[in-house]
């Protein structure tokens, strides 16, 4: 089901599963929409903290903070990395819990050969621009399950069963047409795109492997991670300097790099008081040490050796 944006599809998702008070656990470490958007509808999100290898949500974390009134898990693929899927289905199973996927930024990645799309109950995608399929501004949801597809198109419509008939409260989420036409031809290349993507973060993993202070991303057993972004850790101790000025150093020598997030959810204005440092010891961590370079398929080879070249003579390590 086709909307117009991916915080939509997630307030959607939410909105058909959740009620006033329900709770649902989402990873401190995300962009907000996981959680503003469950709030939207009156629920209330609760934090987790994250796998420090993979950057999604910890499933022993989950159950610590399990209550009688936790309804649903939002796992979040986080740069386009598979969450622990069978880890988060079987506490979803045990405890009788609905699960919202966030695939804003997983377009491609697979869990066990398959997309991360395919899982239960619903998975909520996003076309941002940065995205691996980009319409501009848009979203999908995704579900097996036919009463849930109906109550998406419902919803996404202003609750429009026929032509000019409303059965229900809706809205106007659509997709456009003109952002849907992009969007098929997108979809046409995202195989191709995908493995580029994966192609270039092998070059930049072998190329960045050993260098003191710098961590490159970790794909666990059976995941294919889709790489919409590239994201590194540093320890700016051990490398002299600190990421700011890692990344100022990049910039004047033309790379250019992003911070995926650097507030961890608990520090959010909208959330303050909802957590402390100690509570979520990785996501502090990560907001303050993640760095991501580019690996878009558009980069040529000769790009990749640059980048390669230019993070190590900054951090002072020698060529491999």
């Amino acid at each position: 089901m086709a909307v117009n944006s991916g915080t939509t599809a997630l307030f959607l998702a939410y909105r058909a599963l959740l009620k006033p008070g329900d709770e649902v656990i989402v990873p401190d470490f995300t962009f907000v929409a996981t959680a503003s958007m469950v709030v939207a509808v009156g629920a209330k999100p609760v934090f987790a903290d994250v796998d420090p290898a993979t950057f999604t949500l910890d499933p022993a974390d989950v159950e610590r903070h399990l209550t009688l009134r936790t309804r649903a898990l939002a796992p979040v693929h986080l740069y386009g990395c598979p969450a622990d899927i069978a880890g988060l289905m079987r506490v979803a199973q045990r405890y009788r819990l609905r699960l919202i996927w966030d695939a804003a930024q997983a377009h491609g990645a697979k869990f066990h050969g398959h997309d991360v799309g395919w899982f239960p109950d619903v998975v909520c995608y996003s076309f941002y621009p940065s995205k691996n399929v980009t319409t501009g501004e848009g979203g999908m949801l995704t579900t097996s399950d036919p009463s849930l597809a109906a109550e998406f198109r419902l919803a996404r419509s202003h609750g429009e069963e026929s032509r000019y008939r409303h059965v229900r409260l809706g809205f106007n989420f659509r997709l456009t047409d003109v952002a849907a036409a992009l969007g098929r031809e997108q979809m046409r290349k995202l195989p191709s795109a995908v493995r580029k993507r994966q192609r270039h973060a092998a070059i930049l993993t072998s190329g960045l492997a050993n260098i003191p202070g710098l961590e490159t991303p970790r794909i666990t057993a059976g995941a294919e991670h889709a790489f919409n972004v590239f994201t590194i850790r540093l320890n700016p101790k051990i490398l002299g300097m600190s990421r700011a000025e890692f990344q100022k150093t990049l910039a004047q020598r033309g790379i250019e790099t992003a911070v995926h997030y650097p507030l961890p959810l608990h520090r959010q204005p909208i959330f303050r008081g909802w957590g402390s440092d100690r509570d979520f010891p990785t996501s502090t961590r990560l907001a303050q040490t993640v760095l991501s370079l580019p690996v878009h398929p558009g980069l040529s080879e000769r790009d990749l050796r640059y980048i390669i070249r230019t993070v190590r003579a900054v951090t002072e390590a020698p060529e491999d």
